[in-house]
């Protein structure tokens, strides 16, 4: 069975699947395993949440990660891979909500859960072509729309998530004439690879980025990367 298949079947009656098995499945589909048991009905656990991190720092993390291209995103995801995992101190703090309401729609739930598993709320989000009224919307009530598939390829990539992937687990039909509107799922698996990463090792991560893609800093005036979709080595082969 194809992945998208196996996601399909999971979003639609993935309670009866024992969280084991779903850690297991995850490995084989190459899918973070706090994802899987999202997308399955099921509650993560603290081990696989983000530490709490700060706001700020979050935003200026996402914003620097997306000015790079493929092979720097590739660069970096290493670099964030290759940190220690430290031990966080204080006690667990639950990521917050990432939307100003709570999740009234089976899609906006989901998508509220694999938000708050890379610690992201709305405004940390880099640019991906969507008005934040928007984004808000769609973890409060994601509801099928004519905009549905345009929203899908707008989030896909920041969450580390192929196209085909995700429409299967929104239950909406999927056409290879769509493309990511700015960002591909390169960008995500390194905010996926963040995951584990202190406030500090965020910085790091930062400072990384900007070395990699000789972002100019334009002090106040910070024009927003546009993503490097067109050319993700996946959509051209």
């Amino acid at each position: 069975m194809e992945r998208h298949a196996v996601l399909s079947s999971l979003a639609a009656r993935g309670t009866g699947t024992a969280p084991q098995r779903l850690t297991e499945l995850a490995l084989e589909l190459d899918i973070p395993a706090a994802d899987l048991l999202v997308v399955a009905g099921h509650p993560v656990p603290a081990e696989l949440l983000p530490p709490k991190r700060d706001a700020v720092v979050m935003r200026e993390f996402a914003y620097r990660v997306s000015h790079c291209d493929h092979s720097r995103l590739a660069a970096l995801e290493v670099f964030a891979r290759s940190l220690p995992r430290v031990a966080v101190r204080e006690p667990f703090v639950e990521p917050a909500w990432p939307g100003r309401r709570p999740a009234e729609t089976r899609f906006a739930a989901v998508l509220g859960e694999l938000l708050r598993n890379r610690g992201f709320g709305v405004r940390e989000l880099p640019f991906m072509g969507l008005a934040r009224s928007t984004l808000y919307q769609m973890v409060w009530r994601w509801d099928p729309s004519p905009h549905r598939r345009q929203q899908l390829s707008a989030v896909a990539g920041p969450l580390g998530w192929t196209l085909p992937d995700l429409f299967a687990v929104a239950d909406e039909p999927y056409s290879t004439e769509v493309r990511p509107m700015l960002h591909c799922h390169h960008l995500g698996r390194v905010f996926a690879a963040a995951v584990p990463l202190t406030t500090a090792q965020l910085i790091e991560v930062a400072k990384e980025a900007d070395r990699l893609s000789v972002r100019e800093d334009h002090g106040a005036w910070q024009p927003v990367s546009e993503g490097f979709a067109d050319e993700c080595p996946d959509l051209l082969r």
